[in-house]
This record gives structure tokens, sequence and C-alpha cells, in this order.
């Protein structure tokens, strides 16, 4: 496993679908550790393997109640009840995107040892959960926005600033075939 590095838009591995992990072992356990590093040396509350440039459905959270990891998370059930947030994405720098969601979710998923379990989240966590759970799918918050002004936010973030390198995804989006 190589040297793991935020990927910001329009990086092509922010739209890859993930494929399931199946070995719990000592590299999972590195590509953890390197993923909760880049999140909190971010100052993020979330990170998903796509952000990193892996294609494996992962992701870290810290919403303030502690490191929460998940690997082949699955939303199990997700409340009627909405709410809308101004969300951030460290893979879109300067973006803020209001983003309506259900305001409590269920997720099945597994622990970085390959332990299965359930829980409820509400509040920032059920945010950060489903934000995260939409990189697994290759969704970004700016796709929540009406088609003008996602082209306008692309746009902008698709600056010089942010030129991507054709091969940032071409080695390390194998992981996990």
């Amino acid at each position: 496993m190589g040297h793991l590095e935020l990927k910001t838009y329009p990086d092509p591995c922010l739209r890859i679908k993930t494929k399931p992990v199946e070995k719990f072992d000592q590299e999972l356990e590195g590509i953890l550790k390197s993923m909760v590093d880049i999140m909190y040396l971010s100052q993020g509350i979330g990170l998903a393997a796509p952000q990193v440039g892996l294609g494996l459905s992962i992701f870290v959270i810290d919403t303030g109640e502690g490191l929460e990891v998940f690997v082949n998370p699955q939303i199990a059930e997700r409340s009627g009840d909405k709410s809308a947030l101004e969300e951030g994405c460290l893979s879109l720098p300067g973006a803020l995107v209001n983003v309506r969601r259900p305001a409590t979710v269920r997720v099945r998923a597994q622990n970085g040892k390959g332990e299965y379990f359930i829980k409820r989240f509400d509040g920032l966590a059920a945010k950060a959960v489903q934000h995260e759970n939409d990189h697994l799918n290759g969704k970004l918050i700016i796709d929540y926005l009406d088609p003008i002004r996602r082209f306008l936010a692309g746009r902008r973030l698709s600056g010089p600033k942010n030129a991507v390198n054709e091969k940032s995804c071409e080695v390390v989006c194998h992981v996990g075939k």
C-alpha cells in the first residue's frame, strides 16, 4: 500500500463506486490508520476511501463522540423526518451546500477487525454517516445542487489550482479487485 493523499475535485477517484472489503488484515489496518490521520490533520469530521483514491467501501467519522470506523457499511433504515445542514467536504475545499437528509439513520457495518455491528445515529453523526456513505457511491455534496448551481460550483472547483493528475487514481483505485 502506497502513500495515501487527499483527492480534491475534479479527481476521478471521487466518482468511483466502491467494492466491499474482503480481507481484514494488516494492509487494511494501515489504510484505516492513514485515513484517520488524514481526517484529523485536515480538521475534518469524516473521510471516505474514494477521497484518498481507494475503491474500497470504507469510511471513518469523528463528530466529537469519538472515532468510528465503518467497513462495508449499509444504511439499513432512514427516518422520515428530515433536516437540513450546511455541509462542507475535504475534497471540495471552500464549497458549502445546504443538504436535506434524514434526521436519523440505522447503519449495519463491520469494524476494522471484520466484526459486524448495527448502530443508530442522529444529529451531526447521522449527517456525517450519510455524507461519507454518499462518497462510497461516487456522490458529492454538489450533486444536491440544482443543475445551474452544480455547473457553477464545478467550474469554480475545477480551476487551475485543482488540476487533475490523470495517474492519481490509476494505481490505487485498483485496491480491492
